[in-house]
């Protein structure tokens, strides 16, 4: 783990004791700090309640105490919402530093063998650009490890030896809880709506993505995609600034070759992978080395991954496809497509989805939003309620013929019939699994 002496003697409150929770605490302990912990979920709580914390001083507790403990600072997981957190007003009262688990390692840095860390944040695309990244400078031979939203906890990882690169996934709200985080390079891939419910709307949303430019350094890169309005502005804000020659800009639409890169295919792609070469670019890495990189990725589960075919029918598996921004490559990178949308909506229409409804033969809808789903495609397209991925995925089969594709890309959160979207696309991939 990343430990760091920094932390010996101090106190902190830990709430939200998930997989970076757990990391977090353990790494605070093993640096010599003092914890108190508490999670709503009690096996949690119980997994926390473990001998390799025996002789340090960790505390469970229901957390109403905590600022009777003098902590130094609050971290909270980044499921914890900041905005609808009673705790969040007291601490500021009471100068309490609200944090997360990457501002803690912002905060190791000093301490870790010489490196340098790639921040990716976007609404869409940053786990494809993080992953692509990582993996083209491990095919250069580079040391490097990836975390934030993707992978380990990045506290629960060791410490790279010199002339390492850390790769982060950054979430808003990551970003969020994270002062002092200078990344080497910075990487924006598009700002548009999502998580409205945990701003005061979409400027809000926008100023937590350009937090994380005002945190570097001036000189280290900067990578902005301005294929949207709040990303160009990002970019020109940092060119008023001062900052013109730090900026390199991944236009929309840009013609390339993708046939030698099997994994990166569609347009979105194509800006992942024009990111990621802007990124390993600045990091030094040679044409060459990049080009394998490209050639070799094997992409991500859950994101456009084809998980199979059976008598001639494509199964793709986009259960990462949380918003209908993100299902929208997936409509345009197939056709003949058998579309199964649906679960927990986080907008009230799918206009995004639009520019590839041509490529739809039939929908099949499913979880809360079945009934507007269908109420929304019905004037475009052959459309059912299914209602169960299960059904869905039954009724697609049933449907389909040589040459088609059944796409799960959901356009929506997994919350209310799954644990999360990987819950949702392993279902999808044993559903396909049972297909003789």
């Amino acid at each position: 783990m990343i430990a760091a002496r920094a932390w010996a003697g101090k106190r902190f409150a830990v709430l939200g004791l998930a997989r970076s929770g757990a990391a977090t605490v353990a790494a605070l302990l093993a640096s010599g700090a003092e914890v108190l912990a508490h999670d709503d979920d009690p096996a949690r709580v119980q997994a926390i309640r473990n001998p390799r914390f025996e002789g340090h001083q960790l505390v469970i507790d229901d957390f109403t105490d905590w600022q009777e403990f003098e902590v130094d600072g609050l971290v909270l997981s980044p499921g914890v919402p900041l905005n609808r957190l009673p705790l969040a007003k007291h601490a500021a009262t009471a100068r309490v530093p609200i944090i997360g688990d990457i501002e803690l390692f912002a905060q190791a840095r000093p301490e870790l063998p010489p490196h340098r860390v790639v921040g990716i944040t976007g609404t869409n695309g940053k786990s494809t650009t993080t992953a692509l990244i990582h993996h083209i400078l491990a095919t250069a031979g580079v040391p490097t490890t990836m975390g934030g939203n993707i992978g380990l906890p990045i506290l629960a990882q060791d410490a790279l030896p010199q002339g390492g690169v850390y790769v982060l996934e950054l979430s808003s709200y990551q970003i969020d809880l994270t002062q002092t985080l200078d990344c080497d390079v910075a990487v924006l891939l598009n700002i548009t709506p999502d998580h409205l419910d945990r701003y005061t709307g979409f400027e809000g949303y926008a100023a937590s993505k350009a937090r994380l430019f005002a945190m570097q350094t001036p000189g280290h890169a900067a990578i902005i995609g301005i294929g949207d309005e709040a990303s160009s502005d990002i970019a020109r804000q940092l060119a008023r600034g001062g900052r013109a020659e730090d900026v390199t800009k991944i236009a929309p639409g840009v013609c390339m070759d993708q046939s030698r890169w099997p994994a990166l295919q569609g347009p979105h792609n194509a800006q992942n992978a024009l990111a990621a070469i802007a990124a390993c670019e600045a990091l030094g890495v040679s044409q060459g080395a990049i080009d394998a990189g490209l050639a070799s990725f094997g992409g991500l589960p859950h994101r456009m991954q084809i998980v199979g075919t059976r008598s001639g029918v494509r199964f793709v598996n986009d259960s990462k496809a949380t918003n209908p921004t993100s299902t929208a490559p997936a409509l345009q990178a197939f056709d003949r497509i058998h579309w199964i949308c649906g679960g927990q909506a986080k907008t009230d229409d799918l206009d995004a989805c639009r520019p590839g409804f041509a490529n739809v033969k039939r929908a099949y809808t499913i979880g809360d939003a079945a009934a507007l789903f269908e109420r929304l495609l019905a004037p475009d397209m052959a459309v059912e309620q299914a209602g169960t991925l299960d059904a869905a995925v039954a009724a697609a089969w049933a449907n389909a013929v040589t040459g088609d594709t059944i796409l799960l890309s959901p356009a929506c959160a997994s919350f209310d019939q799954f644990r999360d979207f990987t819950a949702r696309g392993d279902a999808f991939v044993d559903l396909v699994g049972a297909f003789e």
